[in-house]
């Protein structure tokens, strides 16, 4: 199937995806802030130049976009592959998810703790679910 769009076209929407203060970190970054967390953004220090960094709890927390990041739940329909040019987007997609497995473990081999929210969980009505589990998280509480 061809692609729909002229390439000038498809570059110019490509180009206006952002990777830093996307709506769903904004919306993660308010949320977390209501609850009185404060944070750091996009450390560089950190592998992973994660989004939020809670340094003195070494915990950090990865709002993925569930196309980008290759989100793995069947139910996610945003995370659903290109029906043109796989030739391109398999490899890129593959490199990204094996590029945030190896930030997961170097994560870990400092002591890091690492949560991971996907796009699509950032919803308004799940957004108190989101938030506690957040809170679990930072808290250190075990179900």
């Amino acid at each position: 199937m061809a692609d729909t769009l002229t390439t000038e076209d498809r570059s110019e929407r490509m180009s206006r995806i952002r990777s830093k203060d996307s709506k769903p970190e904004l919306t993660v970054r308010r949320l977390i802030h209501s609850m009185g967390f404060r944070y750091r953004l996009h450390r560089k220090d950190v592998p992973g130049t994660p989004d939020l960094v809670f340094g003195n709890r070494k915990k950090v927390i990865f709002v993925h976009g569930c196309f980008w990041h290759r989100h793995g739940d069947s139910s996610c329909k945003l995370a659903r592959l290109p029906k043109s040019r796989l030739d391109f987007w398999l490899p890129k997609l593959e490199r990204n998810a094996r590029r945030d497995a190896e930030n997961s473990a170097r994560l870990a081999a400092l002591g890091w703790d690492e949560m991971i929210v996907w796009e699509c969980q950032v919803s308004k009505t799940n957004l108190p679910v989101l938030g506690e589990n957040i809170r679990r998280f930072l808290c250190d509480e075990v179900d």
